[in-house]
């Protein structure tokens, strides 16, 4: 009895399947599959989307900036303590403070750093040599200044060990950090702006079926317009409009967010490592006294790299207030190097006190000031950029809010209606 029961299962399933009212339910059950389906998938590429934007705004991005703070703190901390010994047995209150604070800055952001980064093999070895070595070099640094105050000449000796572990060490791993950090920006920015290929295709696919499925109720009923099936097909027609207006919208303003934000940062950024790089040559070059060739051929390789970033960052310049700060940055970067080259043509003549006057002059036309001035206007010109970046992100976050929780609603309006638009044609058949 079992064996015929079982045997009679498949033909009844055929001959529902065969039969128009059998037909109209399957047809209902893959639609309403179609539905829910392709909605869910939808909500998910558009939450990923989001997450991506939020990622960018909270993370990368300020992790980006941290990164960046780590190396020019240190960089300047570098430059600041060579200045200082430069200035005589004891260094200006001015020069101390403004050590002890590149100090507290990038320990402050080598926190930020360690605390919310993704621990990539990369980072994590940037980010173990920084909290290892940033303590050796502030104790070099420390002695180097105790036999400065003595008048020992082999505080020059320490000042150039701690240089040298600076630039040999934490300074490359520094740069590593930032590479990394910026690499996550560029992701979060790709994964976010992206087109909305997928989202569309699924639309296509929901927009067909229902098309089919009207389609085939003409031709069995030979009624035009199916009421249910019209309002699925509406409600699945804005749904695939309002993810694609969204995802056009947030691809646009992350391009934005590109060409306004961290591609001008990442050239700023880098600029004004250079220029933080060649007064810590300038300096050295000073404090080695007669035997600093190194020191002057890395200054001449650096200067020239950043003038062209300089020349980079002006074409970058998209909004009128970042261009006049580049700009400016280019004056001084040209008072700069004039007055390198009179520091040049007095320390090679013999005339120390000369050469150490410009050098820490922070008069008009003194390196300092120059040096001071140039960093300012890359500093406005970073932030800028920075606020170009935000207000691109913002934007982008704003075009894909609520987008999630309208989509499952369309979704299921459209399978409920899709169901109730087949049902009408289900009751008569009973």
């Amino acid at each position: 009895m079992a064996a015929v029961v079982t045997a009679q299962a498949p033909r009844r399933v055929t001959g529902l399947v065969k039969s128009t009212p059998g037909r109209l339910s399957l047809i209902a059950l893959v639609l309403v599959a179609v539905s829910l389906l392709s909605g869910s998938l939808i909500g998910f590429g558009v939450q990923a989307r989001s997450d991506a934007l939020e990622e960018l705004a909270t993370r990368s991005e300020p992790l980006s900036f941290a990164a960046q703070e780590v190396y020019r703190a240190m960089a300047d901390a570098d430059a600041t303590a060579a200045g200082a010994f430069l200035s005589g047995g004891v260094e200006t209150p001015q020069l101390r403070a403004r050590y002890e604070d590149d100090i507290a800055k990038a320990a402050a952001a080598l926190t930020t750093a360690t605390g919310e980064s993704a621990r990539s093999p990369e980072v994590g070895r940037a980010l173990t040599t920084l909290s290892g070595q940033l303590p050796v070099y502030t104790g070099l640094i420390e002695t180097a200044r105790t036999h400065n105050r003595q008048g020992n000449p082999v505080g020059a000796a320490y000042l150039r060990e701690a240089s040298g572990l600076m630039r040999a060490e934490l300074l490359p791993a520094a740069q590593d950090l930032y590479r990394a950090e910026t690499a996550n920006v560029v992701r979060d920015q790709d994964r976010a702006g992206g087109g909305p290929w997928t989202e569309l295709l699924l639309g296509l696919v929901s927009l067909t079926a229902l098309g089919l499925a009207q389609w085939y109720l003409t031709r069995r009923t030979n009624r035009l317009v199916n009421v249910g099936l019209l309002v699925a097909t509406g409600l699945t027609l804005v749904s695939l409009l309002w993810v694609v207006v969204a995802s056009a919208v947030v691809a646009s303003t992350v391009s934005d967010s590109r060409v306004d934000g961290s591609t001008q940062v990442d050239v700023l950024a880098r600029a004004r490592i250079d220029t933080l790089t060649a007064r810590g040559d300038e300096t050295l070059t000073l404090v080695a006294r007669g035997s600093g060739k190194v020191y002057e051929d890395r200054y001449a390789a650096v200067t020239k790299e950043l003038g062209g970033l300089i020349a980079t960052a002006k074409s970058l310049a998209t909004e009128p207030a970042v261009r006049d700060a580049v700009t400016s940055a280019e004056a001084n970067h040209r008072t700069w190097q004039d007055a390198h080259q009179r520091i040049r043509a007095a320390d090679d003549t013999g005339d120390s006190t000369n050469a150490l006057g410009i050098a820490l002059s922070g008069d008009t036309g003194g390196a300092a000031a120059a040096f001071d001035g140039l960093d300012r206007d890359l500093v406005t010109a970073i932030t800028r950029a920075r606020t170009a970046f935000t207000g691109s992100v913002a934007t982008a976050r704003g075009a894909l809010s609520g987008t999630v929780a309208v989509v499952a609603l369309l979704a299921l309006g459209a399978a409920a209606a899709a169901v109730a638009g087949l049902w009408q044609r289900l009751k008569e058949y009973r």
